[in-house]
């Protein structure tokens, strides 16, 4: 499994760096994949007819959705759990406190140990493209996932994880 992150450089507008030109750091978003092809997957993995598989998918989907939009913090099998959340504004006086306050509905997902491992250890590749979107750099992981020490700077090279572009 690999990861693959573009860094785009973009000019910062605020902060202390406003107007120079930075490299931003985002994944790369594959595609979204069509509900029939994971149940197709899935189906493949298990032995599972697809029929029951599909009809099993859809009842956790819908029990899942009830219970988190109850308030409960809702396991989901094998990836972690998922529950309720609100941004809201906030007011000094309890006679203002209102649903208007509420800004943004959603969902926090919180992945498992298990989700949180597989990631810490997949692999990255960094596409780096300039401001005209040109591809200047493309840079593979080697390493096991861990934070580089910003007291160490060499620990921070590219240590010989290399590139296709010659750099």
């Amino acid at each position: 499994m690999m990861i693959k992150i573009k860094a785009v450089e973009q000019k910062l507008m605020v902060g202390p760096k406003a107007g120079q030109y930075v490299y931003m750091l985002g994944a790369e978003t594959y595609s979204s994949l069509v509900e029939s092809k994971v149940i197709e997957e899935a189906s493949l993995r298990s032995g599972i007819q697809k029929g029951a598989l599909q009809a099993a998918f859809s009842a956790i989907g819908e029990t899942i959705k009830a219970w988190a939009t109850e308030g409960h913090s809702v396991p989901v099998p094998g990836l972690g759990t998922m529950r309720f959340s609100v941004n809201a504004k906030s007011v000094s006086d309890v006679n203002m406190v209102a649903s208007s306050l509420i800004t943004t509905r959603k969902i926090i997902f919180t992945p498992s140990t298990d989700v949180k491992k597989a990631l810490k250890e997949a692999a990255i590749s960094i596409t780096c493209y300039d401001r005209n979107g040109n591809v200047v750099k493309r840079v593979n992981s080697s390493d096991s996932g861990g934070i580089e020490d910003p007291e160490n700077p060499s620990g921070g090279e590219d240590a010989g994880a290399g590139d296709d572009l010659g750099q």
